[in-house]
């Protein structure tokens, strides 16, 4: 995820898009819009996209259909989803969420402190993971598997600065 990746905010009442950028904006991450799930996905693929704000019932392709072909794709599997819904709670509708790895399913209307809170969260977990995911790479990079002539790797031991070293045997 780019360092200016956006929150992509999907609705097709231009209404709500704005009360929902109006309710995110105080937190200064970039915001991007679009009124369709076929939309939303074209720029979720471009890969500028850090979390995904989701209408349940966008045209096109709904949001559960989205969320459906981001979990299939490699590149996009882990990017968080909060789904809106104008419906209220419903069971069914909820474990399908849940069981598609949404992250959060929110009713309409949206009360602004609490969707902030929950969007800071998870941009900023969703961030933080990325950013430990490419330090193990570069780690193991520099670990690599030693060549066939090539001695292993030293790793000094560690010990905990309480606990004495062991005895040396004397040869």
């Amino acid at each position: 995820m780019p360092s200016d990746a956006e929150i992509l905010i999907v609705d097709d009442h231009q209404g709500t898009l704005y009360a929902l950028e109006s309710a995110l904006a105080p937190l200064g991450y970039p915001l991007g819009r679009a009124t369709s799930g076929d939309e939303a996905l074209k720029q979720v693929l471009r890969g500028r996209v850090g979390l995904l704000l989701l209408d349940l019932r966008a045209p096109g392709a709904d949001g559960l259909e989205v969320v459906r072909y981001l979990r299939r794709l490699e590149q996009t599997q882990h990017i968080p989803v909060v789904l809106l819904t104008g419906f209220g709670a419903d069971q069914d509708l909820a474990g399908a969420a849940y069981r598609l790895g949404v992250a959060d399913l929110i009713t309409k209307p949206v009360d602004p402190y609490i969707l902030r809170t929950k969007i800071r969260y998870l941009y900023d977990a969703h961030r933080h993971r990325l950013a430990l995911e490419a330090e193990i790479r570069e780690l193991r990079a520099l670990v690599k598997d030693p060549g066939p002539g090539d001695p292993p790797p030293r790793v000094p031991i560690q010990r905990d600065p309480g606990t004495p070293a062991p005895a040396r045997e004397a040869t």
